[in-house]
């Protein structure tokens, strides 16, 4: 981790509350859901949400709470936005950098290109990528957020292989990328380490970023798994993904959710929810604020960055032998006995052909 401390910054680009208002205005438009409220401090944060939704009851939405939860125990306010198009990715970074936030939070790996872009151009402004990659030595006011997704997948992974009683589990995933690739590998790896011969099915929902909020798509493909004998299957799909817990729930199979625990989705009929702690690294960047240390970070089970989910919800699904062997396995991927391969590492997979 690299360490750089911020500049102030020259409040004079902004000389009025009218002036300031004028600004954001111009820039989000009617259509726009950033709420403005009067004498923001200029060191405020900010948070730019993915394309899909604020509330998508996944990842953006554990995003949101992160900031809340920032905002309940210190007192203080942000400011966020959710991205109409891809064209408003560098226009909302460069405005909240003009207008004095620090620092911009932003989620979901297409903000990547956009911030490495810009950065330069506000070295006084700490920017954070969470899923996303930028070259620390060419931008040292960015920190970039990695999980180790195919590890807390893993576990789901047995426990869907445990709870199946067809021997067959599913997986579909929003965005056809590397990074739920990720995902898919370590969820079949995972099945596979409970029965060598359980049948995996894969479907990616599409190759453009729409692919994160069709929830008719996400609900056309659990349909087809199910009739190839799906009887539980995980989905890592942002609002896509609500398709897919809602067609197992009206078919009577068991669904895993994804990033925030999505188990009150359906309870007593999703088994467990993949835990990505999106919430924790937006809620630790903003205490950090202007002081965020930068460089790259990767949060996986020894971080408890990744992990699975537990609640009344399904409780009564989860059996004891269940809790058992995915806790050991836990602590063997800790340890490094167990090792869950990588798909981003070398865009293979030993235990899915996609």
């Amino acid at each position: 981790m690299i360490r750089h401390k911020s500049g102030a910054h020259d409040p004079a680009a902004i000389t009025t509350r009218e002036q300031y208002m004028t600004l954001m205005t111009k820039f989000l438009g009617a259509a726009a859901s950033l709420a403005l409220t009067a004498g923001a401090a200029l060191a405020d944060p900010a948070l730019i949400y993915d394309l899909g939704g604020k509330f998508d009851k996944s990842f953006n939405e554990a995003a949101f709470n992160g900031a809340e939860a920032w905002a309940e125990e210190t007192g203080g306010s942000y400011r966020d936005i959710e991205l109409q198009s891809e064209a408003q990715r560098e226009q909302a970074l460069r405005r909240f950098a003009e207008a004095g936030f620090n620092p911009v939070v932003t989620t979901g790996f297409s903000m990547s290109a956009p911030i490495a872009s810009v950065a330069a151009d506000y070295p006084d402004t700490k920017f954070v990528t969470i899923d996303g990659f930028v070259n620390p030595e060419e931008h040292p006011n960015v920190l970039s957020i990695l999980f180790s997704e195919h590890e807390g997948s893993y576990l789901v992974g047995m426990m869907a292989a445990m709870a199946s009683e067809s021997n067959t589990v599913g997986f579909v995933g929003g965005m056809d990328i590397p990074l739920i690739r990720k995902f898919a590998c370590g969820y079949a790896q995972g099945a596979k380490s409970v029965s060598d011969d359980i049948e995996v099915i894969s479907n990616m929902t599409g190759t453009t970023p729409a692919a994160w909020n069709d929830p008719v798509k996400g609900s056309e493909l659990a349909k087809a798994q199910i009739s190839q004998g799906a009887d539980v299957i995980f989905a890592a799909a942002g609002g896509t993904g609500l398709g897919v817990l809602q067609t197992a729930a009206d078919e009577g199979i068991l669904s895993i959710g994804v990033d925030s625990n999505q188990n009150y989705v359906h309870p007593g009929q999703v088994l467990t929810s993949m835990l990505k702690r999106v919430d924790v690294a937006v809620q630790d960047a903003m205490t950090q604020g202007a002081d965020l240390e930068t460089g790259v970070m990767v949060l996986g089970l020894a971080e408890n960055g990744v992990g699975y989910a537990l609640d009344e919800n399904n409780q009564d699904l989860v059996s004891e032998e269940m809790k058992v062997a995915v806790e050991e396995a836990k602590a063997q991927i800790v340890s490094g006995e167990i090792e869950v391969h990588d798909y981003s590492s070398d865009d293979s997979c030993p235990a899915l052909n996609f």
